[in-house]
């Protein structure tokens, strides 16, 4: 019966929100959103390290915000179907390996694959602002919300000058190598930290899916914004 009962309180109740909690979730987002940057200012020494020409070097970024995308259209909606904390895991593993796989890469296919998975893995932070927002209370929602995208936000504008200083220190490869092991601190620390919340939603996948086409048809305010997001990550 306590087992019923506490699953029923995740599923149902918001949950009270320490200041260390906020920081931490606020933390997490910032940390996991820098994955989609790091290569930005690093499209050049990247490209002549595995001898892609300069027609296809931007694909370097490109497929990052291409995995992004796909990730925001066909993971996120998971975030209405599977725990949540387990959901981030298993996304902060893919974004570990993928790290790994572009800073062991010594040819461009395999780089460019790496790329795609960084930019999958890397929407854990659309799991985990939804976590947040649900697990606040309702009076202190949208301070919540506020501190944690203002975390993401940091992650995403010191992205770049950590890249090029590691870049100048060590080499490209250790760029993605260092935020690999990040990636698996933080699931170990989320993993211990974080409670479970589960979905009260009762859509199956495929319902999930069709009712966003909906959404968008119905709610010109989602249209415009989600044109100014383009691309998907520029609102993360």
């Amino acid at each position: 019966m306590s087992t019923s009962a506490s699953l029923s309180t995740a599923r149902l109740e918001p949950l009270a929100t320490s200041p260390w909690l906020t920081l931490l979730l606020a933390s997490a987002c910032g940390l996991i959103a820098a994955n989609i940057y790091y290569a930005q200012p690093l499209a050049g020494p990247i490209s002549m390290a595995l001898g892609m020409s300069p027609e296809t070097a931007g694909l370097i970024v490109t497929l990052t915000q291409i995995g992004y995308g796909l990730g925001l259209l066909l993971i996120v909606p998971l975030g209405d179907l599977i725990e949540n904390r387990r959901l981030t895991l298993v996304l902060l593993g893919v974004a570990a390996l993928a790290l790994v796989g572009a800073g062991l890469s010594t040819h461009p296919l395999s780089f460019l694959l790496s790329a795609l998975g960084i930019g999958v893995g890397t929407v854990a932070v659309q799991v985990l602002v939804p976590y947040a927002a649900h697990m606040a209370p309702e009076a202190v929602r949208g301070r919540v919300v506020g501190n944690v995208m203002s975390g993401l936000m940091l992650g995403i504008m010191l992205a770049r000058p950590v890249s090029s200083f590691l870049t100048q220190l060590f080499s490209w490869h250790t760029v993605f190598f260092v935020p690999a092991v990040v990636m698996a601190l933080l699931a170990t620390v989320l993993s211990w930290k974080l409670p479970p919340r589960i979905p009260a939603g009762q859509l199956n996948y495929g319902e999930l899916s069709a009712s966003m086409g909906r959404l968008a048809r119905r709610t010109p305010v989602l249209r415009r914004r989600a044109l100014h997001c383009l691309p998907p990550s520029a609102c993360s």
